[in-house]
């Protein structure tokens, strides 16, 4: 089925529509949580997922899902990696492939030192690849501070790469 259509039936409390939404957006929401709230990565994309749910009936534009979707997972995904502390400064290279675990494990050690701000900037900019316009929206910071906050996060991550 169509996600616009799946919102929809979700929205009206198809049960089975709820069920097969939440099957598209886990997989989702947990790739933008996971380099954000990282060790709490399954906590925020569980909050993330509650919230989206919890919210459901009032997207008033169901084909834009996914967009509400992310702002959603970041912003959880932020509030539950300031809850746990992880702030300590370092960039995101490129995502590792699958198979290549001992580089996903630096970049994983190197992210581990970034401030949550800079994850989300990072992983929306860099991986998600929206632009600095779009992050600023989605984050409601100025797109100045997306600009110095992207270029202090990937200095920070050369620099701790670099080790």
């Amino acid at each position: 089925m169509d996600p616009t259509e799946l919102v929809r039936a979700a929205q009206r409390g198809d049960a089975l529509a709820m069920q097969e939404l939440l099957g598209l957006l886990t997989p989702y929401v947990g790739r933008l949580c996971g380099p954000i709230a990282l060790d709490d990565g399954a906590d925020a994309t569980q909050e993330a997922l509650i919230a989206i749910f919890r919210n459901l009936r009032g997207l008033a534009e169901p084909a834009a899902v996914f967009g509400w979707a992310r702002a959603i997972a970041v912003r959880e995904a932020v509030r539950v990696a300031r809850r746990a502390r992880r702030a300590v400064p370092a960039e995101l290279a490129d995502v590792p492939a699958a198979v290549d675990v001992e580089l996903g494990v630096d970049i994983r050690d190197v992210l581990d030192r970034l401030a949550p701000e800079h994850r989300a900037i990072l992983v929306l900019r860099d991986v998600e690849g929206l632009d600095e316009q779009a992050v600023a929206e989605l984050l409601a910071v100025p797109a100045g501070t997306v600009k110095s906050r992207l270029f202090r996060a990937r200095r920070s991550f050369r620099k701790e790469w670099s080790r």
